[in-house]
């Protein structure tokens, strides 16, 4: 990238480690950015975890997709969803961030999205919400999910096989 173009993509992160809101560079998350405070990793090559007291904060800063997967820990097809997020979070580092919402520990947001099963994955682009999802989706839509808000399916109204 080249001093003439700079890329403009941060978001405002807590660390899980102080709970100390960090601005990030997200143009420079391969660099492993460091919290500001107590100077430990801030991972984003992973889920973050959020909860009803910061995701308003992520999501409202962030100038990348946010991708927030509302879940629950005794949840099956959450826990199937799971590694297809960690991958996402890798292989998008720096270009989406990848969120974890636990529905059980944070009741209050998930009310207000309307969250009736899960998982449900919701896309936020510039703010607001970009796209939905309810279920489990096969590894090869999440991207497709996070580049255009929807999922493909095919002419016959079934998903890709």
């Amino acid at each position: 990238m080249s001093p003439a173009s700079p890329s403009l993509r941060s978001a405002t992160l807590r660390c899980s480690f102080c709970q100390t809101l960090n601005r990030i560079d997200l143009a420079r998350a391969a660099d492993r950015p460091k919290c500001g405070s107590c100077e430990r990793p801030i991972l984003l090559d992973r889920p973050l975890k959020v909860t009803d007291d910061d995701l308003d904060r992520m999501v409202r800063d962030s100038e990348v997709p946010v991708l927030v997967d509302f879940y629950a820990d005794w949840c099956g097809p959450c826990k199937i969803m799971a590694p297809f997020l960690d991958e996402l979070a890798r292989e998008r580092i720096g270009d989406v961030l990848v969120a974890k919402l636990d529905t059980d520990a944070n009741p209050g947001v998930s009310a207000r999205f309307g969250i009736r099963g899960i998982p449900t994955l919701i896309l936020f682009k510039n703010g607001n919400e970009a796209g939905r999802a309810v279920g489990a989706i096969p590894r090869e839509q999440l991207s497709t999910f996070v580049d255009t808000g929807s999922l493909a399916t095919n002419p016959n109204g079934g998903n890709e096989a």
